[in-house]
């Protein structure tokens, strides 16, 4: 492996391919198994939770990406100040935290608390896996590894809700954060005693709130950076107004029982495979290109949805279809529109990722948590949701890209 002509091992370590590429799929899967899995119980815990309005539940997914915004701003600059396996031991230990905190909770007000801080233990996964990678491979062989670990990953979203369906058939949901303990309980042990330290101890750098600081002048004072990082923000605001309402608008609205598990399921199947197609088409066709030709597609989708839904019944065909087109050209757009708010980024790549994401989260908490909120037993606010985002995003797109240079070969 690490004779390959193809890529290079910049830090070898005994741990073995398959099991490192299991790791960090296991690893990148934490917010996925941590928000999909709940989806199920939402309703049965609001009721045993006694709560005043039906739609409060649905702060359960919108905290946990509170912690996360912040605990980004902790554990990525600290990753690369006190090393990659530290960071995941304690981020790990309050996801652990996080997960009894919830199991015990006797209210909403109470299980929010278990869930900021799994947040903040999330954030440690969420931020290490990319750079862990980064530490032990480069050229060809990161981007080999990447790819090998996006194909077991983007199985979670479709996975995690049957999941918490299926302990739901033989448990109360209080038990699906007994998996959650378990999951923090696999990976702090597999991490303590399989992973090895990959940032070495020359390339760490002193964690400094003055590098926050300057980070955040960079990042703030870079047009397109804030523009494509706007953007991002309300691309996932949309995303998490939809996610927010799911279960609802499945089995409120559709009457799709459980069910709902395996539709749910099905549409994060569709982003996740056009992400990985996005890796092979954007070094042909360019990141903007593909990006502007999504969002627009996905405008005109919502517009049209929008009118058909002022004026028919819609059926539940109709919707999976909008669905699963919205869903595809996503996986288009995330990943793309992270690379080019990063493009400027490369002398401060670490603080400004970890800014960058916790903005976007931001954005995403404030938008998702409206659009979840104004549901009212119909598609409406969701469908308004997207169309919204998307336009407001080509606004920032255009903007963004009259800012930069952009290479007349690839448009990327």
């Amino acid at each position: 492996m690490g004779n390959s002509k193809n890529y290079k091992i910049a830090n070898p370590s005994k741990v073995g391919e398959k099991e490192f590429i299991a790791l960090m799929a296991v690893l990148m899967s934490i917010v996925a198994i941590s928000i999909d899995a709940m989806l199920p119980a939402l309703g049965i815990i609001g009721t045993d939770l006694n709560v005043e309005h039906e739609n409060q539940p649905q702060y359960i997914i919108s905290v946990i990406f509170a912690g996360m915004a912040i605990g980004q701003l902790i554990s990525g600059p600290l990753s690369d100040a006190i090393g990659r396996k530290k960071i995941l031991f304690y981020c790990m230990i309050f996801y652990l935290l996080g997960s009894i905190i919830c199991f015990n909770a006797p209210s909403l007000e109470i299980m929010l608390v278990g869930r900021f801080i799994q947040g903040l233990g999330a954030s440690g996964p969420y931020v290490s896996t990319m750079s862990i990678v980064r530490d032990k491979y480069s050229g060809a062989g990161m981007a080999r590894i990447m790819s090998l670990v996006m194909m077991i990953f983007i199985m979670t979203p479709a996975l995690a809700p049957s999941l918490g369906q299926g302990i739901l058939f033989i448990a109360s949901w209080r038990y699906i954060f007994l998996l959650y303990v378990f999951y923090a309980v696999t990976v702090l042990a597999w991490v303590t005693f399989r992973l090895e330290e990959t940032l070495s101890e020359e390339n760490q750098v002193p964690y400094k709130a003055a590098n926050l600081y300057h980070g955040l002048c960079a990042v703030i004072g870079n047009k397109a950076t804030v523009c494509y990082t706007l953007g991002m923000g309300l691309m996932f605001s949309s995303m998490m107004g939809y996610i927010n309402s799911s279960r609802q608008i499945f089995q409120e609205i559709f009457n799709t029982g459980e069910m709902f598990v395996l539709y749910f399921g099905g549409l994060a199947l569709t982003f996740g495979v056009a992400s990985l197609l996005n890796s092979n088409l954007v070094m042909k066709y360019g990141m903007r290109n593909i990006s502007s030709r999504a969002m627009t597609a996905n405008m005109i989708a919502s517009a049209i949805f929008l009118i058909l839904l002022l004026n028919i019944d819609i059926k539940f065909w109709m919707f999976l279809t909008f669905a699963s087109f919205m869903f595809f050209n996503l996986g288009f757009i995330f990943g793309n529109l992270n690379a080019l708010a990063m493009e400027p980024m490369g002398h401060i790549a670490g603080i400004a990722s970890a800014i960058i994401g916790s903005i976007s989260f931001i954005i995403s908490i404030i938008g998702g948590t409206i659009i979840g909120q104004y549901y009212d037993g119909t598609l409406l606010p969701v469908i308004i949701g997207f169309l919204i985002a998307f336009m407001l995003t080509l606004v920032l797109f255009v903007f963004a890209n009259r800012s930069v240079e952009i290479p007349s070969e690839q448009n990327s």
